[in-house]
């Protein structure tokens, strides 16, 4: 028996509280079919990320993504799987671009398959996989009438909101091996091979450089906003809100990015969601 599609949601809705606070701060500012449905393209998205980053061999992380891939052709009559149930409806209800689920697998593909970046351009192309698609897959939902100028201005908020999260990640992710800044960019700031054992001030000033032209990312992907409602305007304010906010941290003090993960705190984010949706009433 197929799962009651209401049921899927709330599902996909507890996924998305549970496992994506950011998230969840904008998308609640939106109406309730586009929340629900942007609910279930989280819990997707979720569910292949988890697989990149959970503990199974190189070999059996890609069997599951092959999965994963291959379980969107089953959406217009999913089985009883509560992600897929409300994905497949949200797909019907909504223009989701399938090329952009797609995406999101070769992504993660990447990560398992250790893919390392010589160049600011080749991270570009990572990113524009693994966030640049969540971003195409969020206007699915919010609709546009601008056509393809608003799906690249989406695609490159999502680059923008990635290399937040790998400035914010940057300590965690050398310590497993993980290294998604340019090579280029670690030679010309003097720090090759482990960042935590790089002179600080040379780090600092990589990260600083990072931040900067991640800031660059944001100033033009936000362009978008011009190409959206009401609510959908409030519901990206709210999340790059409170990225950039946490990139304004990350570049006044890039020392604490090299000691620990960085967050807001939840009042922040609160605040930031507020503020949000009164600047698209006023």
């Amino acid at each position: 028996m197929t799962m009651d599609v209401a049921q899927a949601y709330r599902t996909c809705e507890q996924i998305t509280r549970d496992e994506a606070r950011n998230f969840f701060y904008g998308i609640r500012l939106l109406p309730p079919a586009k929340r629900r449905a942007m609910c279930a393209v989280y819990a997707f998205a979720r569910r292949i990320d988890d697989i990149g980053d959970g503990s199974l061999p190189s070999e059996a992380k890609l069997a599951a993504l092959a999965e994963g891939r291959a379980s969107l052709n089953r959406l217009a009559a999913p089985p009883d799987d509560a992600v897929l149930v409300g994905l497949g409806d949200a797909c019907a209800r909504f223009p989701i671009p399938r090329d952009a689920l797609e995406d999101l697998v070769d992504g993660v593909e990447m990560d398992v398959r250790g893919a390392t970046y010589e160049t600011f351009d080749e991270l570009v192309v990572y990113c524009r996989h693994v966030a640049g698609s969540v971003g195409r897959l969020c206007l699915g939902v919010f609709g546009t009438d601008n056509g393809p100028g608003a799906w690249s201005l989406a695609d490159d908020l999502g680059v923008a909101m990635q290399l937040t999260n790998i400035l914010r990640d940057v300590r965690e992710d050398f310590g497993v091996g993980r290294i998604y800044l340019p090579a280029e960019d670690l030679r010309r700031f003097g720090c090759p091979g482990d960042l935590a054992a790089a002179p600080p001030a040379a780090a600092a000033e990589l990260i600083r450089f990072e931040a900067a032209r991640d800031r660059e990312w944001f100033d033009r992907g936000l362009k978008l906003l011009d190409h959206l409602d009401a609510r959908s305007r409030a519901c990206v304010l709210a999340m790059t809100g409170i990225y950039r906010r946490l990139l304004t941290r990350i570049e006044t003090h890039p020392d604490e990015v090299l000691e620990r993960r960085m967050s807001l705190p939840t009042w922040e984010k609160a605040w930031v969601a507020v503020r949000s949706l009164a600047g698209v009433r006023a």
